[in-house]
């Protein structure tokens, strides 16, 4: 048998990839991990440090309905995990409001005429329906009122996606308000309003609800640092610095060989691997590999949604007690706001200062992705003032971070182009396994991820198709043996907007 480098190669060390080199190295040390980042491991869930504060790319609550993730979130990293209180609100009209809403708090901000108004509007929809609801603002409009729906939805829905309400399909509000009308809202809002908790048919309460969670002390980094730690301390390799340029096949050997650049130097080197794990965006992976497969022009019609986030160093003159809020005022552009030392007092070295985080969405290379830092942090600066949440003149520094490919988006012709992609590699490209967020192109959380990972490193090791990662459903949870029906009722994936089919 020809000898190679690794048995396993994996592309990219965030959730997904360390998770497969952690799960592996248990049984085999012949793992190399190639990482573009040159100091931080964890991909969009890393934890910057920036002059000694630390801040989360996007936050990430450490929650799952696994109890395999749950146990493998504590036997990497078992005693840094803190119990945090969850609390979020909504930020429109100067005005803050809980999420949940309460009711009687959502009527005090609104006003007795605004109510009033919500209410009228909510009656003339119900009475005057809009036939055969096409975009998420009618669907919404039909549900709640033309005046909720610009209240609570139109603004930040557009801030996120980077599409008009009048764009994206009403199937999307369907299935991500499923269930949800105004009086449900209400009787919900007044229950929040008396400290009860909304309970699904379970009695369990609604996941979105939970009043609390896991966190490590030191940011979400600290995971993915311990974990690619242990996994070197097994004898696998991680190579910082390294980005993924092309891997070509020898179909005759089984044999894969990847050839990755030293992001710094320009330095290429080759490795030969038996199995490859790519959580590389797929786009990027189908044009790398040779021979080029048939399916790389699919793979070329994916999308993606990017973001950035601007964290400012305050003066803690205005604490708030709210891990994020979302900003639903059309007059900024920030979209969310996220508050680092409400996740972990200790992201935050010095008294009396606190790091709040302007998450700002766009695309690649737009009007907003490609600002100066300089003038991101004065925009920053300024509508952290506008929102009411710190004064400009009390932010004493800042820094600007960049996350390309965060969302992978779901447009009409996703599915048909990702089918195409998978049956394409399983045919020709047996010992490819793709996993995570962008690896698989699903809107994954980290908890997915990260079973993905440990689904396809059992395959593996098995040396069969044991378990079908694409079947890990938005619980994290796996479904091996299922009716045919219950497979077309089963939300394999987060729901992400779609746009209008034309007619």
């Amino acid at each position: 048998m020809k000898k190679v480098d690794a048995e396993l190669f994996i592309i990219g060390a965030g959730p997904a990839g360390l998770t497969a080199a952690y799960e592996f190295t248990k049984h085999n040390p012949s793992v190399i991990v190639a990482e573009k980042d040159p100091q931080y491991v964890g991909g969009i869930s890393r934890t910057v440090n920036y002059n000694g504060y630390l801040f989360d790319i996007g936050g990430h609550r450490f929650f799952s309905k696994s109890q395999e993730v749950v146990d493998l979130w504590k036997e990497i990293l078992p005693q840094d995990f803190i119990t945090r209180p969850r609390l979020s609100r909504i930020y429109y009209k100067g005005k803050f409001y809980s999420y949940p809403l309460k009711a009687f708090e959502a009527l005090k901000n609104l006003g007795l005429i605004e109510s009033a108004l919500c209410v009228m509007s909510y009656a003339w929809a119900r009475a005057f329906p809009i036939r055969e609801p096409k975009t998420f603002h009618e669907w919404v409009r039909n549900q709640f009122g033309e005046r909720l729906f610009r209240i609570f939805f139109k603004t930040y829905t557009e801030k996120v996606w980077g599409m008009s309400c009048d764009e994206i399909s009403a199937d999307w509000a369907a299935q991500r308000i499923k269930g949800l009308s105004l009086t449900s809202a209400v009787k919900n809002a007044i229950a929040n309003s008396f400290g009860v908790k909304a309970r699904d048919k379970n009695g369990e309460v609604i996941k979105t609800l939970i009043d609390s969670f896991q966190y490590p002390r030191k940011g979400p980094g600290m995971m993915w640092e311990a974990a690619a730690e242990k996994v070197k301390a097994r004898g696998g390799r991680i190579l910082m610095g390294q980005e993924f340029v092309r891997m070509s096949w020898d179909a005759d050997a089984g044999i894969w060989t990847v050839t990755v650049r030293d992001v710094k130097t320009g330095e290429e080197r080759q490795f030969t691997a038996r199995h490859v794990i790519s959580t590389a965006p797929v786009r990027e992976l189908m044009d790398s590999i040779r021979p080029s497969p048939i399916s790389r022009l699919h793979a070329r019609e994916l999308k993606y949604r990017d973001f950035l986030t601007v964290a400012l160093i305050v003066k803690d003159t205005k604490d708030f007690p709210d891990n994020w809020i979302y900003i639903h005022d059309p007059n900024v552009k920030v979209g969310r706001v996220q508050n680092f030392r409400s996740w972990s007092p200790e992201l935050v070295p010095e008294e009396g200062m606190n790091c709040l985080g302007l998450e700002y969405f766009c695309f690649e290379g737009d009007g907003l992705w490609s600002m100066k830092d300089e003038e991101l942090i004065e925009l920053a600066k300024k509508e952290i003032e506008q929102v009411g949440l710190a004064r400009a003149q009390d932010v004493v520094d800042a820094a600007v971070v960049r996350q390309p490919k965060a969302y992978p988006v779901y447009d009409d012709d996703y599915k048909k182009h990702m089918e195409m992609i998978r049956r394409d590699l399983e045919m020709h490209y047996p010992t490819l396994h793709l996993i995570g967020r962008n690896g698989m192109h699903k809107y994954n959380n980290q908890d997915h991820a990260m079973m993905t990972a440990m689904l396809t490193v059992r395959n593996i090791l098995a040396g069969e198709k044991l378990y079908d990662v694409w079947n890990v459903n938005e619980d994290a949870q796996y479904h091996e043996e299922l009716t045919e029906g219950e497979v077309a009722a089963l939300k394999s994936e987060r729901e992400v907007p779609r746009k209008v089919k034309a007619a």
